[in-house]
């Protein structure tokens, strides 16, 4: 090796670690950039578009013309005050099981008459917004863990 070729090398490494560096950059940059994308939009886990919070907020206090019923008046406000104690809390529960469960009412595959009749005019569009919305709820939601009941 000669003094020269020495010399070469430690800038040679300099620039290859800094092409390294800047490749990483912008490919971060893109992924970033592609997930953004794909939230605006990626529909759930129940193949819906993706939900409103706002929408589900005012869809949730909206009684339904066949049920004369709200979301709300069943199970409280933000989904965590239910008037019986067997209705579900909604409130943080995930979007995509609330999305899920209102899909199998509406098809008639899961069975309680409030909730079919609920769900039976619900567009996706709602479902998303209703599972956006219950989602973003405070969560009183508590599992059986340590329950010494």
């Amino acid at each position: 090796m000669t003094k020269h070729s020495i010399a070469i090398a430690p800038a040679l490494l300099a620039l290859a670690c800094a092409l390294v560096l800047a490749a990483c950059g912008k490919s971060e940059e893109g992924h970033a950039g592609e997930a953004e994308a794909h939230e605006a939009t990626a529909s759930s886990s129940a193949g819906l578009p993706s939900g409103d919070l706002e929408a589900g907020k005012k869809l949730a206090s909206t009684k339904n013309a066949e049920t004369g019923q709200a979301c709300v008046d069943c199970h409280g406000a933000d989904g965590n005050k239910p008037i019986d104690p067997t209705y579900p809390k909604l409130g943080g529960q995930y979007a995509s099981y609330l999305e899920h469960a209102l899909q199998a009412y509406r098809k008639g595959d899961r069975e309680n008459a409030l909730m079919a009749g609920q769900a039976k005019t619900l567009t996706d569009q709602q479902i998303a917004d209703l599972g956006a919305y219950f989602s973003a709820a405070p969560s009183e939601l508590r599992d059986l863990h340590g329950s010494h009941d």
